[in-house]
């Protein structure tokens, strides 16, 4: 499928803190026609070009139930996630790896040749912990499907406002705004969604992969 001037996207989790904020972003941008959300439930949409965006419901259990949702789409994004504390070691594989590597063959099969995913810093399929472990073989799951232009992009500790936050994250964040002023190990959310933007308006074939640094010169280049 061509990509034609004025494109259609597709963003799997649009509920997450980088996930509204790539939502706003792709609504916003003048090369996006529509922006096809998917999600377990609708989510407030607010900002410029909001009258693009197209929210489905669907169950991520059944995604082949679904696959009509997956057609006609040029760009899709992906920012779903979750945490072992909050879903439990299967309900965390689950989400980071099954459902992103469901929906990712499902866009492939129906013609999309571009996928950009957010996993993180320190992805390693061979790693002993369980989270950089299942980063790491999504990536190279993804890889696999051979997309004309893959994007993965690993930043650092997110900083953002969460409606759910422990403690210990929520110290991480306040010593990040403290000491990391340069941003050479944390970096705003709007800015990984900036990157993601950005990196789909000027994609080259091939795989990419956006270390830390390189999301945060990128979200800089148009500031």
């Amino acid at each position: 499928m061509s990509c034609p001037a004025i494109y259609t996207v597709l963003l799997l989790g649009a509920s997450g803190e980088t996930g509204k904020q790539l939502l706003k972003q792709l609504a916003a941008s003048q090369n996006v026609g529509k922006v096809v959300s998917l999600g377990r439930r609708e989510i407030p949409v607010e900002g410029e070009g909001i009258d693009k965006v197209d929210q489905r419901i669907i169950d991520f259990d059944n995604m082949d139930k679904h696959v009509t949702e997956f057609k006609d789409i040029h760009k899709a994004f992906c920012t779903l996630g979750t945490t072992r504390a909050k879903a439990g070691k299967e309900g965390f594989v689950k989400v980071d790896h099954d459902y992103v590597l469901k929906a990712a063959q499902l866009l492939k099969s129906e013609g999309c040749e571009e996928f950009h995913l957010l996993t993180s810093k320190g992805s390693n399929p061979n790693s002993w912990f369980l989270y950089p472990e299942t980063k790491g073989k999504i990536e190279e799951a993804v890889k696999d499907l051979n997309f004309t232009s893959a994007y993965i992009y690993r930043p650092g500790l997110l900083l953002c406002e969460r409606e759910e936050e422990r403690m210990g994250e929520k110290f991480a964040r306040w010593l990040a705004g403290l000491i990391d002023k340069s941003l050479k190990w944390s970096v705003p959310v709007e800015s990984v969604a900036r990157s993601m933007v950005v990196s789909s308006e000027k994609s080259t074939p091939g795989v990419h992969v956006l270390e830390h640094e390189h999301i945060v010169n990128a979200a800089k280049s148009q500031e």
